[in-house]
């Protein structure tokens, strides 16, 4: 029998350890099928620093989550057993040792047979996880929420940032170029050349204004049958939301998805062969009232609540 939350009738939700959504940490249970780790790490960050306290913003805010979903009909705590597996220790000054580090845990977490949701940290991360994802799964289809393409070459020079770890999975074999989407992608860019090169790793872009225009529902189809039956990977920056949903994070957009388009797309992924996923870019410091981490919370459970529906139902 699984080990679920605190019992929100017995000990308050302010009371006792900000794991999240109250549940238990690795060691108390004896086997762990979806694993949420924390890596609070943003030194691969351009412009706002600040995402290394996301992980402690989204657990907090994750207090009020309750055990049953009923649109994915899941009560994912019940379903299967969910952990809190703690923190990556990221090395603050080291990118490539931060990403060997975040690495190796997500590889110890997914060769138990656990699957995997990560916190951040900047999105920098994502290469680190992809890696250790393909490395059990070969290359993943890649669900990408963002405002930014996160497929640029170098920044000052550097090769490893927040804006290019999509480029470096794509050049390391990490990922599908058959089947790559980016969803809530707006703003100006750095050139004229930033959208055919990402076409070129083979990305397919569903614009905010798209999703704005056409509906939840139509870009959940376009996305399922451009998916299919592959591994699907999921990484949400949560800029991907406007700053109105998601102040924040370390490089807003103006023009972004709604938290409630968000979680519809997410929802329409139901079935899907998900196997791994962050949520990363959440900032505390820039945040008001918790609107970004309690979005971040939301988006995480939403994650969680498909892959314990997928596991039930198999």
């Amino acid at each position: 029998m699984p080990i679920g939350p605190a019992d929100s009738m017995a000990v308050p939700r302010f009371a006792g350890p900000a794991t999240f959504a109250r549940l238990p940490r690795r060691a108390p249970v004896d086997r762990v099928d979806i694993a949420v780790l924390g890596v609070p790490f943003d030194a691969g960050t351009t412009y706002r620093p600040g995402a290394r306290f996301g992980p402690t913003a989204i657990r907090e805010a994750s207090r009020l989550l309750r055990p049953y979903h009923p649109v994915l009909d899941v009560s994912p705590f019940e379903a299967v057993q969910v952990a809190d597996c703690g923190d990556v220790a990221a090395n603050p000054f080291s990118i490539p040792e931060a990403l060997a580090a975040t690495e190796r845990a997500a590889t110890e977490l997914l060769q138990d047979g656990s699957q995997l949701v990560a916190l951040g940290g900047d999105h920098t991360i994502a290469l680190a996880l992809l890696r250790a994802v393909a490395g059990q799964h070969g290359p993943v289809t890649l669900l990408h929420f963002d405002a930014h393409l996160d497929t640029w070459d170098t920044y000052f020079g550097a090769a490893y940032t927040h804006g290019t770890p999509f480029r470096r999975a794509a050049e390391e074999g990490l990922l599908d170029p058959a089947a790559m989407t980016h969803i809530g992608i707006r703003g100006p860019l750095f050139s004229a050349g930033d959208i055919p090169g990402d076409e070129g790793l083979g990305f397919g872009i569903v614009t905010s204004y798209d999703v704005a225009d056409r509906g939840v529902a139509a870009v959940v189809d376009q996305v399922r049958q451009r998916i299919g039956g592959r591994p699907l990977y999921v990484s949400i920056d949560i800029d991907v939301l406007d700053p109105a949903h998601a102040p924040g994070t370390g490089t807003p957009e103006a023009g972004g998805l709604t938290t409630r388009e968000l979680l519809g797309i997410l929802r329409g992924l139901t079935g899907c062969n998900l196997v791994g996923a962050d949520v990363v870019e959440v900032a505390p410091a820039y945040d008001h009232a918790e609107i970004t981490a309690v979005a971040a919370s939301h988006v995480t459970y939403e994650l969680v609540s498909l892959m314990a529906r997928t596991r039930r139902d198999t």
